[in-house]
């Protein structure tokens, strides 16, 4: 197996620490908001190369944390943090504000068939972690208090610049247009590890440390976690390309002069989903979310299909033309696999097995290509063979790609065999509840709109509103 590293930037043949077993690290998110279908790409993509992995017969231990505090509204260790943020815009305490984003991220992932990670690790559980590393980092003489706040000493680094070669002069750390400079600072690249009150005197979570009452920096959390779950050598770290700098390079340095040697192997980066506009933010025009996806209609796993379909080094460029080209290509794959009938007394065909099994391998090794590997779905549905291995070959491979290929056919194909009586009465009974959702929504009552579409989404049913009219399916 191949896969390209970040760090070195060349594809390299993977190796793990141990034999057998695989250390993962996967940065969570910070839950202030519903994660945006751009960060939930990198999710996909890093749940399909854990499953690999253990189809491979790797023993996978993958760690992810949420970061419920630390991480600022600028990477230049300044503005207000993203989760008093959060609870300030809808008027609820921090904590409230954790417990109900955790759960909503978790929930997307779950429509999305992204496995929990393994261990999964808040930041507030981990406070004593933090403040043990940034007291041994000072101890090590990495580390300095100035101002109220404990900073990483970035001049005792033989480099930083880890996954780029930027000229110094030209980059500070996570500084960004219109950000002043922290005096504090003995080099414009160091960061922050702790923060006091001295700084933040109106942050809401507040824990007492060596260095006064404050929080943590944003970029210790994982890399203090990693070393509390995964130990001191990590085989693999992922995470969305817009991590690599600062955040990344800040958790090496950190990281490194905390245990002395090498700490992570391979850096799994995950490039942007872009719209027609540029990068996908929280910020910027229609907020889409796997929830948005799901009102307009769309199967989640349609989503999922449409990242598989590029490879996860290349920038996605979204669109809803683009999204309904998946979502049908989807539709078609499985109702073809629903054409598919098992005849017991067939045998599985082991050389069919091991030549179309050869080809998902070989896609997959070759740095997770999961455009190829979805042409492997194809090549089973035209090869030579019976259903059953098909069928068998299908499972298999969803082991991995989990885009419900199998359960998913069969659930079209018991919607196409229902009673004609049974549908006549769902479809009168649908198309009455969307002549009322139009009345409330010519009304402005769009609370009773709202009503009635997730009334039919908990029955199965979704709606698509197009310039046409509205349509509906079940799933």
């Amino acid at each position: 197996m191949k896969l390209y590293n970040s760090l070195t930037r060349k594809k390299e043949d993977f190796k793990e620490n141990v034999p057998g077993k695989v250390s993962m690290y996967t940065c969570g998110p910070t839950v202030y908001h519903f994660a945006h279908i751009g960060n939930l790409r990198s999710y996909i993509m890093e749940d399909i190369l854990e499953k690999y992995l253990r189809y491979s017969g790797y023993d996978v231990k993958r760690v992810m944390n949420i970061t419920d505090v630390g991480h600022l509204s600028s990477d230049a260790d300044t503005g207000e943090d993203k989760m008093v943020k959060g609870a300030k815009r809808e008027n609820k305490t921090v904590m409230d504000i954790a417990r109900f984003y955790t759960e909503a991220f978790f929930k997307d992932c779950e429509k999305l068939n992204i496995k929990v990670p393994d261990v999964v690790e808040p930041a507030t559980n981990c406070i004593k972690e933090f403040i043990d590393m940034v007291q041994g980092l000072i101890e090590k003489d990495y580390a300095y208090l100035a101002g109220g706040n404990v900073y990483f000493d970035t001049s005792k680094l033989d480099e930083y610049y880890v996954f780029n070669k930027h000229d110094i002069d030209e980059l500070m750390v996570g500084v960004r247009e219109g950000v002043e400079e922290d005096t504090n600072k003995r080099n414009k690249n160091d960061f922050v590890l702790w923060f006091t009150k001295s700084k933040f005197e109106e942050q809401a979570l507040k824990w007492d440390s060596p260095w006064g009452v404050g929080y943590p920096g944003w970029h210790i959390e994982c890399s203090a976690i990693s070393l509390k779950h995964l130990g001191e050598y990590l085989d693999i770290h992922c995470g969305g390309i817009d991590n690599a700098f600062p955040h990344h390079t800040n958790e090496i340095a950190q990281s490194e002069a905390f245990v002395g040697h090498k700490w992570c192997n391979f850096w799994f980066h995950v490039l942007h989903l872009n719209t027609n506009s540029g990068k996908m933010s929280k910020s910027k025009g229609e907020f889409l979310t796997v929830s948005l996806l799901e009102e307009k209609g769309y199967n989640p796993l349609a989503y999922r299909f449409f990242c598989l379909q590029s490879h996860y080094r290349k920038q996605l460029v979204f669109s809803y033309e683009n999204l309904d080209g998946a979502a049908t290509a989807y539709e078609k794959l499985l109702k073809k696999i629903a054409t598919l009938k098992v005849n017991e007394a067939d045998e599985l065909d082991k050389a069919a097995i091991e030549k179309l099994q050869g080809s998902f391998k070989d896609a997959l090794d070759n740095d997770i290509n999961t455009s190829l590997a979805v042409t492997a779905v194809y090549d089973v549905l035209k090869a030579n063979t019976n259903d059953k291995t098909k069928l068998w070959l299908l499972n298999d491979f969803d082991k991995v790609l989990s885009l419900d290929l199998v359960e998913g056919a069969k659930k079209l194909d018991e919607q196409k065999n229902e009673p004609q009586g049974e549908k006549d009465e769902l479809s009168a009974y649908v198309e009455e509840q969307i002549a009322l959702r139009a009345a409330a929504k010519k009304e402005k009552n769009f609370a009773e709109a709202d009503r009635i579409r997730n009334e039919l989404l908990e029955k199965g049913i979704k709606l698509l509103d197009t310039r046409e009219g509205t349509t509906w399916s079940k799933e």
